[in-house]
């Protein structure tokens, strides 16, 4: 099944808590013996999770999905088994010697991820050299500190434009290195694409080096920022700046924040907040729109404060829509882009603005004001016309309320003309109770066993109990022989089999077992997503062995009469129908 004896992978889920582990990526909450938070796995409003700390497991009451820490990890960083058990202990300081290949690239373009991770590092060390003073004092100058240099992996390239290629010739063919973008070939042979740059690198979703941007520090240039052109590993379309960073912190605060710029990101972290992403100055794609979707329930879009900034917040706005997603909205003045503002007015000043968002209605409203003379007729006509367009998209009787006052005010036109024009809500807040407004609604897991018929029920609530206590497995062993359905059969021969193997039963460590087989595990979410008490009487698992062995008779029934209409031999039929006459008897005892 792995690389990995039992015994240690045990160990080091032994030594891990899987709630610790879950915490740092969705926010739960006790309730009873057990934690409750947002499953990561769909899209959940209703914390649907449940969080075991007794048996380690993690199980979801809406889209089934279950587990333990390893599995967890697996899912959600998308890795394999072997990476996720190293990944836990490494949190556990338990020495694994084993080596995981845990980069995540298209094997076909291997050499062009090579080639970036090499240049990255010689960029750095660059910048880090005494080659790299002035550039430093500059980043120092823009409050860009050692650690963050370091954690965002930022270089510099120098005016001699063979650095580049000379060190990645001796290592890679000359086709790659072109393909890169990071060397072009003129008359007089190759030379770097970057020179007397800044170098800040560019990673795709999985973390890895595909491009970069280069600033300029200490000369003129008409070009600012000169940014990798698209290559077969970098796509703007795709890549949305600082993603890996920030996906863990984004599930962990429920938010994500939308920048146009990676240094409005870094500026960002600066003062706490390591869950902002950026489109790089890109129109946003539904590729993004999707991506941010599955980050976190809430996005924020803080993008530049001048009018392309504007007009990047309504395309964005657009594109979420698509994907059935409403953000929050922030807008900073002056034209004033988040690096420019937190730097002038610093972090509290920041907060107030995550604090108090406009809502995607009162934005588009002032978006469209701008285009229009309010002390025209026919402007004021149009604009009301795309107000109330906006207004008739809103199911919020408070929101339209507050907005229908914010634009008569600007346009001097009566509430009464605006309202006239409006369609119904779909629900009027007098439709809605007052329990319903007072009480929230909690919706607790429920057994999941619609559609399942009296011996299904019996087979998957004896596994249910064979998982969690040695005895019920003793009980199985000795009375059942057949249960009813194949998968449920083969699963209850597993969970033997594990016991007798290794003198214990838990479902977290029969998960890891199972892990690499997935008809096995399967059948086990079936059976953990029934939700069942924890307490049981030796009655009720009798009643459950009794059903079951009620079908093996019934299906022994079956096969006998379907021998007696084969049988010609009449003496040979008397002694079957004397075997099915037994047979009921037995079943009459159940």
């Amino acid at each position: 099944m792995n690389q990995i004896p039992q015994d240690v992978i045990t160990e080091i889920r032994n030594s891990i808590d899987i709630v610790d582990v879950i915490d740092g990526y969705v926010k739960l909450n006790p309730r009873g013996k057990n934690f409750f938070g947002l499953c990561p796995f769909h899209d959940d409003n209703n914390a649907s999770m449940s969080v075991a700390k007794d048996k380690q497991i993690y199980t979801c009451f809406s889209c089934g999905a279950t587990g333990n820490v390893f599995k967890f990890i697996e899912d959600i960083e998308n890795i394999s088994f072997i990476e996720a058990v190293k990944r836990c202990a490494d949190i556990t300081n338990i020495k694994l010697d084993i080596k995981v290949n845990n980069s995540k690239i298209n094997e076909k373009f291997k050499n062009l991820y090579d080639i970036y991770e090499d240049t990255t590092k010689l960029y750095h060390q660059i910048l880090i050299s005494e080659n790299g003073k002035e550039a430093r004092e500059y980043l120092k100058n823009r409050q860009i500190n050692d650690d963050i240099i370091n954690t965002f992996r930022i270089g510099l390239s120098l005016k001699d434009r063979l650095i580049i290629t000379k060190s990645m010739s001796s290592k890679y063919a000359k086709s790659d290195i072109i393909k890169t973008g990071l060397v072009k070939e003129g008359d007089r042979g190759l030379y770097d694409s970057y020179c007397n740059r800044i170098m800040f690198p560019l990673d795709d979703i999985n973390g890895n080096i595909v491009g970069f941007s280069g600033r300029i520090y200490n000369e003129e240039d008409n070009s600012k920022y000169i940014n990798t052109n698209e290559t077969d590993i970098f796509k703007k379309t795709e890549t949305l700046y600082n993603y890996n960073r920030a996906k863990n912190s984004a599930r962990r605060n429920g938010y994500v924040i939308v920048m146009e710029g990676f240094m409005d990101v870094i500026r960002a972290h600066t003062i706490g907040y390591d869950n902002c992403v950026a489109t790089m100055g890109t129109a946003i794609t539904e590729f993004h729109a999707n991506l941010l979707k599955k980050m976190a329930k809430d996005i924020y879009l803080c993008f530049d404060g001048d009018k392309a900034g504007a007009k990047a917040t309504y395309s964005c706005i657009e594109k979420l829509k698509t994907v059935g997603v409403i953000p929050k909205i922030i807008r900073l003045e002056s034209d004033l882009d988040p690096d420019d503002f937190i730097r002038k007015f610093g972090k509290e000043e920041f907060d107030k603005k995550l604090n108090n968002p406009i809502s995607v209605l009162e934005f588009q409203i002032s978006y469209l004001k701008k285009d229009y003379d309010l002390n025209n007729m026919d402007d004021v006509a149009i604009y009301l016309r795309k107000c109330v367009e906006l207004l008739n998209k809103v199911d919020d009787n408070i929101l339209r309320e507050m907005m229908i006052s914010k634009i008569c005010e600007d346009t001097n036109i009566k509430p009464d003309i605006i309202r006239a024009e409006l369609r119904p809500l779909i629900k009027h807040e007098e439709d809605v109770s007052d329990a319903e407004i007072i009480k929230p609604v909690i919706i607790e897991p429920q057994p999941i066993q619609k559609g399942l018929n009296k011996y299904e029920k019996a087979e998957i609530n004896l596994i249910y109990y064979m998982l969690n206590n040695k005895e019920i497995i003793y009980i199985y062993d000795r009375r059942i022989s057949y249960m009813p359905s194949y998968k449920m059969r083969k699963l209850a021969r597993e969970i033997s089999g594990f016991y007798h193997k290794h003198g214990y039963i838990n479902v977290a460590d029969f998960m890891t077992y199972a892990s690499s087989k997935k008809e096995l595990m399967e059948s086990l979410n079936v059976v953990l997503n029934q939700n069942l008490r924890e307490e049981f009487d030796l009655n009720e698992i009798l009643d459950y062995i009794n059903v079951i062995k009620e079908y093996n008779i019934n299906e022994q029934i079956k096969k006998i009469q379907k021998d007696i209409k084969n049988e010609k031999d009449i003496m040979k039929q008397i002694s079957l129908i004397d075997k099915i006459t037994e047979l009921i008897k037995d079943r009459e005892e159940l």
